[in-house]
């Protein structure tokens, strides 16, 4: 999922709340799909749910349909699976399994964009110190967002918390740009040297989404071309929030409910 425009583009404080509404909507989605994640369920019912919330409840379109070949309307990557997990009938969750949502919407023709991991029942200790250091890694790359920093400088964030744990950063997918374009620059890699990369300016609008692998950073797509799993097929985690750039450092458009930037 990574068609681009050419321009980089700064958002206007007015342009911000518009995605920011869209962005809270996404967040809603992800919040309410949180307690159907259960051993038990497949990962079609989850999608149909999330769509009948989106598009009834919401009234708002679901991003994923329709983009390229897509048909879904969350990616739901179930522990190898990188991202791009489509959903199926046949995926059905069991207890110990980690899964990652991702949703997207579109609201007045401004996207919103985030995901999110879910433990279903009792994962194991491993499972869950790869999703709290996948979410604290974020964190990081966040709180390395200002005007004057550079991409480098959030990259290297990221990067450096997750190595220090022994995991290592997917190269071949990264954050975004995005407003009322899905994908579009900046690039946003999820490794970097400090002081290299794009300046960061106001009004930048972009998704930090790490990518973290429990072993090896390597991938390989599956045949229906969508779904991207680990190499070594060891656990991987993943979480993504929008970001604005704001003139004394970042703002997130898609926290959760009770969730402290």
């Amino acid at each position: 999922m990574r068609k681009r425009s050419n321009a980089l583009l700064i958002k206007s404080p007015e342009q911000i709340e518009l995605a920011r509404i869209a962005g809270q909507l996404a967040a809603d989605v992800l919040t309410m799909i949180g307690p159907h994640v259960q051993a038990g369920v497949s990962t079609e019912d989850l999608d149909r749910l999330c769509h009948d919330y989106i598009v009834k409840e919401q009234q708002v379109i679901p991003a994923n349909v329709g983009y390229g070949s897509y048909t879904k309307t969350i990616c739901a990557s179930v522990n190898e699976v990188v991202c791009h997990g489509i959903p199926s009938p046949r995926k059905i969750l069991k207890d110990g399994d980690i899964i990652n949502i991702d949703v997207a919407v579109i609201k007045d023709g401004w996207f919103g964009d985030t995901s999110r991991m879910y433990y279903v029942g009792q994962p194991s200790k491993a499972a869950r110190k790869l999703c709290d250091v996948t979410y604290d890694a974020m964190w990081a790359g966040i709180r390395a967002v200002k005007p004057g920093a550079t991409l480098g400088d959030v990259g290297h964030a990221i990067q450096r918390l997750a190595e220090q744990h022994g995991y290592s950063i997917v190269r071949d997918y990264c954050g975004h740009g995005i407003g009322m374009v899905y994908h579009e620059d900046p690039q946003v890699l999820h490794y970097g040297r400090p002081g290299h990369g794009l300046e960061l300016r106001p009004g930048m609008l972009f998704t930090i989404e790490p990518m973290i692998n429990a072993g090896k950073h390597h991938t390989r797509v599956l045949g229906d071309e969508w779904t991207v799993v680990t190499q070594d097929r060891s656990l991987s985690a993943q979480w993504e929030h929008m970001i604005a750039v704001t003139d004394t450092g970042y703002d997130v458009l898609t926290l959760a409910p009770g969730e402290q930037a």
